[in-house]
């Protein structure tokens, strides 16, 4: 079936390519532990769920997002019929309740990104098990239930213990299941592996270091269990489909450089390696992880981790992965310095300074329900005001699908209501496709795509396209301009340009026409 897409108004500048970059990932977090994000809290019907993930994926996308990242596994619960995990308390109000009436939300969730032309990103706790002990809602099924000696109480929440084989693997089925049964872009962990500190308690995995610690230092033991770990699901994940994604969303600050030379200029009371027992570097060095999002949820001059210092830190670190940068909006009008409105516009440009830094990520979504500081505003006016590709990843696709076939090209309408229509298909057997990418030039001798930011993105919702483009809103001056058409297939790799077809005018007033 073909789609039929109209586009209503479009901005176009045929100096966009100088404006902004034309691979940029921009993201969202969705949280549902404890109902941050999605759903709201109280909201148990499936149909009223149903219609606030629209409306918050609408806002995202008018905001000019190209992917969600989705929580869909906050507390060894499940947002999707899990046959390890029980349903999630805040998905149904009761853990092990399934939706009512029934459906799956996971299936929903990523049906609905694609449908807008977003990625889809699970989002999975590791090893938290218990939000709050004595007052979160427990299946008799939970794993805490069924095998209570793989778990450790910490500041009054359960985890797993990293340290426990058992466990382990365990978790490894859980991202298997997954990645195996959904068709998700990536799967996402944030930073919780070991809990962050807390003065006065200690995390007590004394009977695992004891059974398998082997004289290691205790520090160096839990960063193997990490390790260990991210190993085994960056194998798990490939194995299941390759063309998954896996990425990390860490604390802000790997070490401290008083601690080791290659460490950040900051002062962190904690970091990932020494705290978390996180060493995010060597997931990197050694390609375990394909994207690494570091939480800069700091202003400029932040006393202890400065976010200029950090965002050029993080750029000269990334060893050829991807690095997105975390941007705190929640914190808006917290204090003076995040009642600035130009702090998110400042933190954007400080990151794309960085050829190495690929995009930026928001935590949360909700904050853009209110517009904070009018970041909506200059996002979708300015930074976020024409479409960007995701960045492709070339260790796991580097070759472009076939050009798009372009079956009739016309002009309907006259004066200002002239329309250009595109029935054009894809054909490439092997690839799946994304998205059609349509690409306006003002002279045959500029029509390299290759540092181009297209007009529009249309999000494939089969290998045909009938789309309808409004002539009027594209401000060129000339008296003619071409049209071109790529393909992007699901791994963000595009095709070469499959038509250049010329349009004329006989002066700025007058209408177009198709020059055969």
């Amino acid at each position: 079936m073909k789609a039929l897409l109209i586009l209503g108004t479009l901005a176009f500048s045929y100096c966009i390519g100088m404006a902004q970059p034309k691979y940029e990932f921009r993201a969202a977090w969705i949280a549902t532990v404890d109902n941050i994000d999605w759903p709201t809290k109280g909201n148990y019907d499936a149909e009223s769920q149903k219609t606030e993930y629209r409306k918050l994926l609408d806002v995202l996308v008018q905001n000019g997002m190209n992917a969600v990242i989705v929580q869909i596994r906050p507390a060894s619960d499940a947002f999707y019929p899990s046959p390890y995990e029980p349903w999630s308390e805040w998905l149904t109000g009761k853990q092990g309740r399934a939706p009512s009436p029934y459906y799956d939300p996971l299936e929903f969730m990523i049906e609905e990104a694609h449908k807008r032309g977003l990625e889809f990103h699970a989002w999975c706790n590791p090893y938290r098990a218990e939000l709050q002990i004595g007052k979160s809602s427990i299946s008799p099924t939970h794993i805490t239930r069924v095998h209570p000696e793989w778990f450790v109480a910490y500041g009054g929440k359960r985890y797993f213990d990293p340290g426990n084989k058992k466990a382990q693997d365990y978790v490894v089925h859980v991202i298997r299941d997954i990645v195996r049964r959904y068709d998700v872009d990536a799967l996402h962990f944030d930073d919780y592996f070991y809990p962050y500190r807390i003065a006065g308690q200690e995390f007590r995995d004394d009977k695992t270091y004891a059974a398998y610690g082997n004289g290691m230092d205790r520090g160096d033991w839990r960063r193997s269990n990490v390790d260990s770990i991210i190993v085994k699901l960056h194998r798990a994940i490939r194995e299941e489909n390759p063309h998954c994604k896996f990425g990390i969303s860490p604390f802000g600050v790997w070490r401290n450089k008083d601690k080791d030379s290659l460490g950040s200029d900051t002062r962190a009371g904690q970091t990932n390696y020494d705290d978390l027992y996180a060493d995010i570097l060597l997931w990197l060095r050694e390609g375990y992880i394909d994207y690494v999002v570091p939480q800069l949820y700091w202003e400029h001059g932040h006393r202890a981790a400065p976010y200029e210092v950090l965002v050029d830190w993080w750029s000269r670190h990334t060893y050829g992965r991807h690095c997105y940068i975390g941007l705190g909006i929640y914190k808006a009008g917290t204090n003076t310095r995040w009642r600035d409105r130009n702090i998110i516009p400042f933190q954007i440009n400080d990151a794309r300074a960085f050829n190495s830094i690929q995009g930026q990520v928001y935590f949360s979504s909700k904050s853009f329900l209110t517009n904070p500081n009018g970041w909506n505003d200059s996002l979708q006016q300015h930074y976020y005001k024409y479409p960007a590709l995701i960045p492709p990843m070339p260790w796991i696709d580097s070759v472009p699908p076939a050009p798009p076939v372009v079956n009739e090209i016309g002009i309907e309408g006259s004066g200002d209501n002239q329309q250009l229509r595109i029935h054009a298909a894809y054909v490439d057997k092997e690839k799946r496709l994304r998205q059609f990418a349509i690409y306006a030039f003002s002279s045959i001798e500029h029509t390299d795509v290759s540092g181009k930011v297209p007009i529009k993105l249309v999000p494939a919702l089969s290998d045909s396209l009938d789309y309808v483009l409004a002539l009027s809103q594209i401000p060129q001056a000339g008296r003619e301009m071409y049209i071109g058409l790529t393909a992007v297939d699901n791994n963000n790799v595009e095709s070469e340009i499959s038509i250049l077809q010329k349009l004329t005018r006989n002066t700025e007033k007058s209408g177009w026409r198709i020059e055969q």
